[in-house]
Protein backbone atom coordinates (compact mmCIF):
# COMPACT_ATOMS: atom_id res chain seq x y z
CA UNK A 1 0.00 0.00 0.00
CA UNK A 2 1.42 3.45 -0.90
CA UNK A 3 1.19 6.53 1.68
CA UNK A 4 -1.72 7.74 0.03
CA UNK A 5 -3.66 5.69 0.29
CA UNK A 6 -2.68 4.53 3.98
CA UNK A 7 -3.83 8.44 4.52
CA UNK A 8 -7.09 7.39 2.49
CA UNK A 9 -7.94 4.47 4.46
CA UNK A 10 -7.41 6.65 8.04
CA UNK A 11 -9.59 9.65 6.85
CA UNK A 12 -12.47 7.67 5.50
CA UNK A 13 -11.72 6.11 8.95
CA UNK A 14 -11.49 8.88 10.74
CA UNK A 15 -14.76 10.29 9.18
CA UNK A 16 -16.86 7.05 10.08
CA UNK A 17 -15.89 7.52 13.26
CA UNK A 18 -17.03 11.24 13.61
CA UNK A 19 -20.75 10.85 14.87
CA UNK A 20 -19.59 8.83 17.95
CA UNK A 21 -19.14 11.69 19.90
CA UNK A 22 -22.39 13.68 19.32
CA UNK A 23 -24.16 10.28 19.35
CA UNK A 24 -23.22 9.82 22.79
CA UNK A 25 -24.10 13.89 23.42
CA UNK A 26 -28.15 12.64 22.20
CA UNK A 27 -27.97 9.94 24.48
CA UNK A 28 -27.13 12.25 27.86
CA UNK A 29 -29.46 14.81 26.03
CA UNK A 30 -32.90 12.15 25.07
CA UNK A 31 -31.79 9.30 27.22
CA UNK A 32 -31.08 5.55 25.33
CA UNK A 33 -34.03 4.70 24.23
CA UNK A 34 -35.47 7.50 22.65
CA UNK A 35 -31.67 8.06 21.05
CA UNK A 36 -31.63 4.66 19.24
CA UNK A 37 -34.97 4.11 18.79
CA UNK A 38 -35.37 7.54 16.59
CA UNK A 39 -39.03 8.29 17.71
CA UNK A 40 -38.05 12.10 18.80
CA UNK A 41 -37.91 14.57 14.95
CA UNK A 42 -34.47 14.56 13.46
CA UNK A 43 -33.79 17.91 14.83
CA UNK A 44 -30.29 18.38 16.87
CA UNK A 45 -32.15 21.49 18.75
CA UNK A 46 -32.06 19.42 22.33
CA UNK A 47 -28.25 18.59 21.78
CA UNK A 48 -25.38 20.71 23.16
CA UNK A 49 -23.97 23.30 20.90
CA UNK A 50 -20.79 21.94 20.94
CA UNK A 51 -22.72 18.44 19.32
CA UNK A 52 -24.49 20.35 17.14
CA UNK A 53 -20.80 21.86 15.49
CA UNK A 54 -19.73 18.71 15.87
CA UNK A 55 -22.60 17.17 13.44
CA UNK A 56 -21.44 20.36 11.16
CA UNK A 57 -18.06 19.63 11.08
CA UNK A 58 -18.74 15.56 10.53
CA UNK A 59 -21.06 16.53 7.47
CA UNK A 60 -18.21 18.89 5.97
CA UNK A 61 -16.20 16.17 6.55
CA UNK A 62 -18.12 13.78 4.80
CA UNK A 63 -18.24 16.44 1.64
CA UNK A 64 -14.66 16.52 1.80
CA UNK A 65 -13.93 12.74 1.72
CA UNK A 66 -15.80 12.56 -1.52
CA UNK A 67 -13.38 15.01 -3.03
CA UNK A 68 -10.08 13.29 -1.47
CA UNK A 69 -10.86 10.00 -1.86
CA UNK A 70 -11.24 9.56 -5.53
CA UNK A 71 -8.33 12.15 -6.31
CA UNK A 72 -5.99 9.57 -4.62
CA UNK A 73 -7.43 6.78 -6.13
CA UNK A 74 -7.12 8.11 -9.65
CA UNK A 75 -3.34 9.19 -8.25
CA UNK A 76 -2.55 5.43 -7.45
CA UNK A 77 -4.16 4.12 -10.55
CA UNK A 78 -2.35 6.84 -12.43
CA UNK A 79 1.00 5.51 -10.53
CA UNK A 80 1.46 9.11 -10.23
CA UNK A 81 2.68 9.21 -6.59
CA UNK A 82 5.24 11.49 -5.05
CA UNK A 83 6.61 13.05 -2.15
CA UNK A 84 5.15 16.31 -2.76
CA UNK A 85 1.47 13.87 -2.97
CA UNK A 86 2.28 11.69 0.15
CA UNK A 87 2.40 14.60 2.24
CA UNK A 88 -0.69 15.86 1.04
CA UNK A 89 -2.48 12.97 1.55
CA UNK A 90 -1.06 12.79 5.20
CA UNK A 91 -1.41 16.77 5.85
CA UNK A 92 -5.53 16.13 4.71
CA UNK A 93 -5.76 13.78 7.53
CA UNK A 94 -4.36 15.76 10.32
CA UNK A 95 -6.33 19.26 8.76
CA UNK A 96 -8.76 17.31 8.74
CA UNK A 97 -8.45 15.91 12.65
CA UNK A 98 -7.64 19.83 13.57
CA UNK A 99 -10.74 20.69 11.47
CA UNK A 100 -12.89 18.23 13.55
CA UNK A 101 -11.95 19.02 16.98
CA UNK A 102 -11.34 23.14 16.44
CA UNK A 103 -15.09 23.29 14.98
CA UNK A 104 -16.28 21.04 17.97
CA UNK A 105 -14.92 23.80 20.35
CA UNK A 106 -15.79 26.76 18.61
CA UNK A 107 -12.46 27.76 17.22
CA UNK A 108 -13.09 29.90 14.59
CA UNK A 109 -9.70 30.88 13.11
CA UNK A 110 -8.21 27.99 13.26
CA UNK A 111 -11.22 26.10 11.30
CA UNK A 112 -10.92 27.92 8.79
CA UNK A 113 -7.26 27.51 8.33
CA UNK A 114 -7.18 24.03 8.47
CA UNK A 115 -10.14 24.02 6.06
CA UNK A 116 -8.19 26.04 3.84
CA UNK A 117 -4.84 22.92 4.56
CA UNK A 118 -6.98 20.78 3.82
CA UNK A 119 -8.32 21.89 0.40
CA UNK A 120 -4.42 22.99 -0.44
CA UNK A 121 -3.87 19.68 -0.12
CA UNK A 122 -7.33 17.93 -2.30
CA UNK A 123 -5.80 20.58 -4.97
CA UNK A 124 -2.11 19.55 -4.44
CA UNK A 125 -3.12 15.84 -5.36
CA UNK A 126 -5.82 16.75 -8.08
CA UNK A 127 -3.06 18.56 -9.48
CA UNK A 128 -0.71 15.62 -9.51
CA UNK A 129 -3.24 13.66 -11.34
CA UNK A 130 -4.25 16.34 -14.09
CA UNK A 131 -0.55 16.41 -14.82
CA UNK A 132 -0.36 12.87 -14.89
CA UNK A 133 -3.12 12.47 -17.52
Amino acid sequence: MNSELYWLTLSVLMTALFWVPYILDRIMVRGLIPAITGRLPETTDDQSVWAQRAISAHKNAIENIAIFAPAVLALHVLGASTPTTQLAAAAYFFARLIHFLVYTFGIPVVRTLAFAASWVAQVVILGTVLAAL
